[in-house]
């Protein structure tokens, strides 16, 4: 992949990009094939659980082979700041150093958005392969029935590698065939080649990596923010990448209950910000009435699928729905969207639908039980299942989620970050949001302008967010290895 660089450099005949990016891949892909020659007697136990301290290996040591081109190519920053743009990228974060995007040479944003793009399709395989067998990762909500153990202790033992091939083959023709559909869209919508594969790669990955600086940098305007509404869909329902191998996606997907939320979401958010408008009485010019209405209803309905499946992208007319509401503070609305975040085994951050709904459910029954304290619910052992013990599970990673926020957040303090902005650095690195920061906060003025011990606090965040913690609690618990 990182030749895919190198040869849109050449394209544009910059061929000191071209050079760097030949000499540095092949240097690595040399001393790659010297380790695997190294290490080719050597058998490890082919166990999920070894396989997940080799995926949290991963996010350590890849960005930093990949921090090498961009920190030759871009002498204004270091090499660990470099090292921070390809974590951000590698994590689907998106965070960036740069807020003039022309200060970047072309290939390295397509190096950024491959990168982006790579890491989606990886967590995308170590979701289905690595955390559902060891119920981490969402998976532990239908952990609590007793058939579901046992089948998942049954692909427990199966083979890891047998099972990381077997998804990858799975899921890559569906990933590609997504991003090059939406990439062919965006082209006849008006976009450059660049810009159109860089925001498809964003949108299927949710990185929310950007070339141009965002969507208002694009020339597709609101036709390519439908097609990208659209296409992040698929960041909210885990059955969207099976649909080849299953005979029942439309039946899965209407009982999908992370869409349906989704959905609510998606109704409920934009209606009473419509709402608001009313309610306070503001004015608005009877000629830009109608224009003005169908922007606003747009720029939150974009701007709340945006966030809730942690990409960041920000709509064109989300500034006018912003003023329609007259609600200054949007910002919390965003973060809460993004820490919520898309569905389990998705490319998406967060706490994730799954789980706020067992809690929904949970919280549901319980306010029918203030009322009638005897009653007993008519639904499926598999529904009661999940608003019980799948309900107590979420509220402990929800629990270990807010304790980890606020210890990122308290760290960012100690930088000398105020407590807004900690605050706000904290969510955004945590749920893989990276552009929350810019969307969400008011006195926002980059990435770049925070410490190199706040971007190391950053950087722990966003490998936390994207292993989530239960992940990482079982990498370094003594016990999960006995």
């Amino acid at each position: 992949m990182m030749y895919l660089p190198m040869v849109f450099a050449i394209r544009l005949e910059d061929w000191v990009v071209a050079r760097t990016f030949f000499y540095y891949t092949t240097f690595l892909l040399i001393l790659l094939a010297l380790v695997g020659i190294a290490v080719s007697g050597y058998s490890p136990p082919n166990t999920a659980r070894n396989y997940l301290v080799t995926v949290f290996a991963s996010f350590l040591v890849i960005p930093a082979l990949l921090a090498l081109p961009f920190n030759y190519l871009i002498n204004s920053i270091t090499y660990f700041q470099a090292y921070f743009e390809m974590l951000s990228s590698l994590t689907t974060t998106g965070a960036t150093l740069f807020d003039d995007p022309t200060i970047v040479p072309a290939p390295l944003h397509l190096m950024r958005a491959i990168a982006g793009w790579v890491g989606g399709f990886f967590i995308l395989v170590v979701a289905m392969a690595i955390f559902a067998p060891l119920n981490i990762g969402g998976f532990e909500i239908f952990a609590a029935g007793q058939g579901l153990q046992k089948s998942s202790n049954q692909i427990g033992s199966a083979d890891a590698k047998q099972r990381l091939a077997r998804y990858g083959e799975q899921i890559f023709p569906i990933y590609l065939a997504v991003t090059a559909a939406l990439t062919l869209a965006l082209l006849v919508a008006g976009d450059r080649t660049l810009v159109a594969v860089s925001h498809a790669m964003s949108i299927v990955s949710t990185s929310g990596i950007s070339p141009v600086g965002g969507l208002e940098g694009a020339s597709s305007g609101y036709a390519g923010e439908v097609l990208m509404f659209l296409f992040l869909f698929f960041a909210v329902s885990r059955h969207s990448f099976f649909f080849a191998s299953s005979k029942e996606f439309f039946q899965n997907l209407k009982l999908d209950k992370e869409i349906n939320l989704a959905l609510a979401c998606l109704i409920i958010i934009p209606v009473l910000l419509f709402l608001r408008h009313w309610t306070a009485a503001y004015e608005v010019s009877a000629g830009a009435e109608v224009p003005s209405v169908i922007a606003a209803i747009w720029g939150s309905m974009f701007m709340v699928l945006s966030f809730l499946t942690t990409t960041g992208f920000e709509s064109a007319a989300w500034e006018g729905a912003r003023n329609w509401s007259g609600l200054g503070t949007t910002g919390l609305i965003l973060m809460s969207l993004s820490v919520m975040g898309g569905g389990i085994a998705t490319t998406a951050g967060g706490v994730k639908l799954l789980r706020v709904y067992a809690l929904y459910k949970h919280s549901q029954r319980e306010i029918q039980r203030l009322n009638h304290p005897n009653s007993i619910a008519g639904s499926s052992r598999r529904v009661r299942l999940i608003r019980r013990e799948g309900a107590q599970i979420a509220w402990i990673f929800l629990m270990l989620f807010a304790l980890s926020l606020g210890l990122v957040a308290l760290a960012l303090s100690a930088t000398g970050i105020s407590f807004d902005d900690s605050i706000l650095f904290a969510t955004a690195g945590m749920s893989n949001t990276g552009p929350l920061a810019h969307a969400a906060g008011e006195s926002f003025t980059g990435y770049a302008n925070i410490s190199d011990t706040g971007k190391l606090i950053l950087c722990v965040a966003m490998i936390l967010g994207r292993l989530e913690a239960l992940a990482v609690i079982a990498v370094l618990n003594p016990n999960y290895w006995r």
